[in-house]
């Protein structure tokens, strides 16, 4: 079976390899910049209906977010008349780089009904989805993101007790200043918060923003390859996430695949895909006294919830095979 994923070069679809399933490379995409993001040629009918021989199906999990309702709508014509269903996942109920969810939603309007089939991570969000869409979505776990060189790798030993903000370049929805300063006043003695901030201009705002807390050790650096990432989320012991709206976590995964106990705001469905800390969001940022009796637990009980790296694999080959009988099934006109 041929299928083009929007996109393929990424972690959760790379995650999917099966001998039963030829993901086709990414397009490229002439005078896109080199390592920046661009949207894929397969989101275009014309590129749809050029190419219609090379693949069987489309599935679409990320990278969407340019495309108008209109747009979308010709990319499902296109394959309508060339005969090639849609499989499409749902990662994100609500688009983390989008300060209003409309734009999102709309699209999801769109693609949700018209799919053969629908994925989703979590049951929290396949409910949502039928809430909104009547549409029934299968749930598939989020596999591990972390290969197994790193999933296997002891934790290194260290004396202290380290909580871990990353910046990364300053996403729509995170609020790092405002969860980093909420850290300064509540961490326990003993204590270091960590702020990693990339250095670009997102990034060395926040840095700068935060100048005036002495108590954080703020760090500025170019952005990780995998390996620096997974070093660093073993030199924490708990990783928080400063997200204000979200769905589903890749970072979350990592941690869990590391050993990094991860503490997460009480929104979307973080909560669903692995043990995990949690705080609550109020209107004006996170909630202080959650934040402090989360960090004094995890200071004063030290959970251990790495996951077993053979039981992932295991996890990861029975979501791939999942994935395998789905598009069997689409193919022979068995979709929901």
């Amino acid at each position: 079976m041929r299928v083009a994923s929007v996109p393929t070069a990424h972690p959760y679809v790379r995650a999917l390899h099966h001998d039963a399933v030829v993901r086709l490379p990414d397009p490229p995409v002439p005078g896109a910049p080199a390592g920046r993001w661009w949207p894929s040629p397969w989101l275009e009918p014309e590129q749809v209906r050029a190419r219609a021989a090379e693949f069987d199906l489309l599935h679409v999990h990320f990278g969407f977010d340019d495309r108008t309702p209109a747009q979308l709508r010709d990319l499902l014509g296109a394959l309508r008349t060339a005969g090639r269903p849609l499989v499409l996942t749902v990662h994100d109920l609500r688009n983390p780089h989008h300060a209003d969810p409309a734009p999102h939603t709309a699209a999801l309007d769109v693609l949700v009904p018209a799919a053969a089939a629908v994925v989703t991570l979590t049951p929290g969000a396949a409910a949502r989805i039928a809430e909104r869409w009547g549409v029934e979505a299968r749930v598939l776990a989020h596999p591990a993101v972390v290969g197994p060189g790193w999933a296997r790798r002891p934790r290194p030993p260290r004396d202290g007790f380290v909580v871990g903000v990353h910046a990364k370049s300053h996403r729509v929805n995170a609020d790092p200043v405002g969860v980093a300063r909420a850290l300064a006043a509540v961490a326990p003695d003993g204590v270091t918060v960590r702020i990693d901030a990339h250095d670009d201009p997102g990034g060395r705002a926040v840095a700068a923003a935060l100048a005036d807390e002495p108590a954080l050790d703020v760090r500025v650096h170019p952005p990780f390859d995998d390996d620096a990432f997974h070093s660093y989320l073993q030199e924490l012991d708990v990783s928080v996430l400063a997200y204000r709206w979200g769905t589903h976590s890749g970072w979350l995964e990592a941690c869990h695949d590391l050993g990094t106990t991860a503490l997460v705001p009480d929104v979307g469905h973080f909560r669903e895909q692995a043990p995990c800390l949690t705080y609550r969001l109020r209107p004006d940022g996170p909630d202080r006294g959650s934040l402090r009796a989360a960090l004094a637990l995890a200071h004063r009980a030290r959970p251990a919830w790495r996951a077993d790296p053979q039981e992932r694999e295991r996890a990861r080959a029975r979501v791939a095979t999942a994935h395998a009988e789905l598009y069997r099934y689409v193919l022979a006109g068995v979709g929901r």
